[in-house]
């Protein structure tokens, strides 16, 4: 049974960071994309940044230069490094492993692609 295990949401003031961890398993992981999306309050589900097997990784404009996504192929743990964070960035963050191989890197950017997803993590970013 794949589970997705997400840890290291909080409440931050505007300006802080946090580091977002996801722990994968029950498969192997080998050749997919791991992604990160997060959903605030009243809002639709939003792509945040993905990362291949290889690295090559994928952001949306509104965290580019601010967020990190990395991962660890030996220990199946993807990270998303959250700096400069504002309160826009307020939002459920869920970390999601990929059920297709193969595709461009930004086509990984709507959750259809993705067929497990963690149970969520709070962010809270104060003014």
């Amino acid at each position: 049974q794949v589970q997705l295990v997400e840890s290291g949401g909080g409440l931050v003031q505007a300006g802080g960071s946090l580091r977002l961890s996801c722990a994968a398993s029950g498969r192997s992981f080998t050749g997919y994309v791991m992604g990160w999306f997060r959903q605030a309050p009243g809002k639709e589900r939003e792509f945040v940044a993905a990362i291949s097997w290889t690295g090559t990784f994928y952001y949306t404009d509104s965290v580019k230069g601010r967020f990190t996504v990395s991962r660890d192929n030996v220990q199946n743990t993807v990270d998303l490094q959250m700096n400069s964070l504002k309160p826009e960035d307020t939002a459920v963050y869920y970390c999601a492993a990929s059920t297709v191989r193969g595709l461009n890197i930004g086509r990984y950017s709507t959750g259809d692609k993705f067929g497990y997803w963690g149970q969520g993590t709070q962010v809270t970013v104060s003014s």
